[in-house]
């Protein structure tokens, strides 16, 4: 199996199926078909499905000629249908991995794929899972459902590996298909095989790991660094404010030593579907083993605490102008968990405006990015533009989206009564005579 695959890998033989077509599937979809290889996609939403098979572009890292090219050439399809996996050789599981009401890790979508793919495995398939998860959900989750669902024998019949998405939205300079892949399958063969893959898909390194859960691992290690180090940021900020210290102009300063510091910048909280929710994978599963992650939880209870932390520090703004947070009008301005993207999954701006509305306060929010977002089934419409008379009508404007495009940030300076701005968006404006940073 091994050498036949390696083969049809070679010759462009393969078939390529990828489950989930979202920020992370529909990229990967697109290369695989770019390097030659026919690609369908699955979705369980017939609006995503239909988008693809138009050519209709919904993501931002995606090309919208590419995507076009390939579906009008044949090399690239989508179906919510799950029997056409009988056809495919190669099958990436790129599903949402959320957490739950009680915050612990919510693996029904990759279950359930899996489920839906064990159906129809044929002998001499790949299956790799790219969905951030807890260390052990390959092994003990998947391999077992595709063994039982198909009847096949995994390392003889087909293989199994996991290789960790790094996907970054809006990044100019890595994007799927320059940055580097890890790849850990279950059994030597299968990560040579699928290693083999990516490396005829993708420009940057693939590094291979003895196993599934050193990949899974090294996925979790990633984002709770970078979880950690910005929890200690934000402590540090709330310190910095008591002290009247400017911790962005600490930073800077840090910055110029060229060894042995990342800056690392703070926040009104963690948005992106990784970094909030990685840790609580990895503490939920170390609790199987009777340990708990001290450093890890610390860092999340700091950087979860965030939002709120925005609200208190924009109240006592508020009260410099005899002015309470309940009954104040509050312009929130950007809701991207990120500049200059549409993505706001997990966006801390959303739960700033949550706590904002919990004490009365009335808020409008404007982005150029994303005119209106879904949160626990409710629809919030922002602004649809940003004129001098709205920013003048409110008591206080709160940047919350370090946004570079579709903001004019003299203008906003120039007719607010006051700005809090949390992700110092404003640090080129000269006028900062109301203007306060977090």
């Amino acid at each position: 199996m091994k050498q036949t695959l390696l083969n049809k890998i070679n010759s462009k033989q393969i078939i390529v199926g990828v489950v989930g077509l979202g920020y992370v599937g529909l990229p990967l979809a697109v290369e695989k078909a770019k390097a030659g290889y026919k690609t369908i996609g699955f979705d369980v939403q017939n609006a995503k499905v239909d988008m693809v098979n138009q050519g209709i572009n919904y993501i931002g890292d995606v090309v919208d000629s590419e995507l076009k090219d390939l579906v009008e050439n044949g090399l690239l399809s989508a179906t919510c249908d799950f029997s056409f996996v009988k056809d495919v050789d190669f099958i990436a599981i790129a599903v949402p991995t959320p957490l739950d009401e009680y915050q612990q890790p919510d693996i029904s979508y990759v279950r359930d794929s899996t489920i839906a793919v064990a159906k129809y495995i044929k002998k001499g398939s790949m299956v790799v899972l790219e969905s951030t998860t807890y260390p052990g959900t390959t092994e003990e989750l998947m391999l077992p459902i595709l063994e039982q669902g198909s009847g096949l024998k995994c390392g003889e019949d087909f293989y199994l590996a996991f290789s960790p998405e790094r996907v970054d939205p809006g990044n100019l300079i890595y994007q799927t298909k320059n940055t580097p892949k890890v790849v850990g399958g279950v059994g030597k063969d299968a990560t040579e095989v699928i290693a083999a893959m990516y490396r005829n898909v993708l420009e940057g390194e693939v590094f291979e790991a003895s196993s599934p859960r050193i990949a899974e691992m090294e996925k979790i290690l990633e984002n709770t660094y970078r979880n950690v180090n910005i929890g200690l940021i934000n402590e540090l900020t709330m310190l910095c404010n008591k002290m009247d210290i400017n911790i962005w102009e600490v930073i800077e300063a840090a910055k110029t030593k060229p060894f042995g510091f990342t800056p690392f910048y703070p926040g009104p909280g963690l948005g992106g579907h990784c970094i909030p929710l990685d840790p609580y994978y990895l503490s939920w599963k170390a609790r199987e083993y009777g340990f708990h992650t001290s450093m890890i939880e610390a860092s999340m209870m700091v950087n979860d605490r965030m939002p709120e932390y925005t609200v208190e520090r924009a109240g006592k703004i508020l009260n410099r102008f005899k002015k309470a947070l309940n009954g104040s009008k509050v312009l929130i301005l950007g809701v991207a968990y990120k500049g200059d993207i549409d993505d706001y999954r997990e966006s801390p701006a959303i739960k700033v405006i949550e706590e904002f509305e919990k004490v009365g306060s009335e808020v409008e929010y404007y982005d150029p990015f994303v005119k209106e977002y879904q949160d626990r089934g409710h629809t919030k419409k922002g602004l649809s533009e940003l004129t001098a008379e709205i920013i003048q009508n409110v008591d206080l404007v709160v940047i919350t989206t370090n946004h570079t495009r579709g903001i004019d940030y003299n203008f906003v300076q120039q007719n607010a009564k006051y700005i809090f701005d949390t992700k110092n968006a404003m640090k080129d404006i000269l006028n900062r005579e109301n203007v306060e940073l977090l």
